[in-house]
């Protein structure tokens, strides 16, 4: 098995999860959080395949419906054993945005595409399943709030390609970048950082 689809498939497992635990938090029945649980998982990386054109991804492998239906089913499961909420859900969403991060950037590289056009479809893998996710459940989405969010993508994306700049191991380029990705996102949220506001104070 690759190292590029393992990341596809721990990704798709981590906005599985992710999107489980939001759709419980909304007190979804059974059918609304498998649905969730889809929609963030793939929504993402199906706007990124149709934009490029090619195959979609879940419809020609069924290794990723499976792997959504398990991991749905082991969140309900284990759902008293996932202890701190808001905490999980974050953890589980920021594992899931690196590693789509790194798969759409991966898509774009192996059609020739320019660095800035990768990384922006990393960003749109990492992002899109969760816009969705936030939107059926009648939330704004994280990534039109101050949050830093789509910021850390972009960041581990700048990263990915300087790194191929230099003799590292291609597995050490991705996994360097999607730290980048994580650190990013935990630093953010950790000392409250966030994108500048155009509202002035009290709006």
């Amino acid at each position: 098995m690759s190292l590029y689809l393992v990341i596809d498939i721990l990704g798709t497992v981590a906005f599985a999860i992710s999107g489980v635990l939001t759709a419980m938090h909304k007190r979804l029945d059974l059918f609304g959080i498998f649905i969730i649980a889809f929609v963030t998982s793939v929504g993402g990386g199906t706007l990124r395949d149709l934009l490029l054109n090619v195959n979609i991804v879940w419809m020609h492998n069924m290794t990723y419906v499976y792997v959504i239906f398990s991991s749905a089913v082991f969140a309900i499961l284990f759902r008293n054993k996932l202890n701190y909420f808001r905490r999980t859900l974050f953890l589980f969403d920021t594992i899931g945005i690196a590693l789509f991060t790194i798969v759409g950037i991966e898509k774009g590289v192996q059609l020739g595409l320019h660095p800035i056009i990768c990384i922006s479809l990393g960003t749109i893998s990492a992002c899109f399943g969760g816009v969705i996710r936030d939107i059926l459940c009648n939330e704004i989405p994280i990534i039109f709030r101050k949050e830093i969010y789509a910021t850390a993508c972009i960041l581990g994306g700048i990263f990915y390609f300087l790194l191929e700049l230099t003799p590292l191991d291609p597995n050490w380029v991705v996994i360097i970048s999607g730290s980048v990705v994580i650190s990013m996102r935990l630093l953010a949220v950790k000392f409250k950082l966030s994108l500048p506001s155009v509202y002035p104070k009290g709006e």
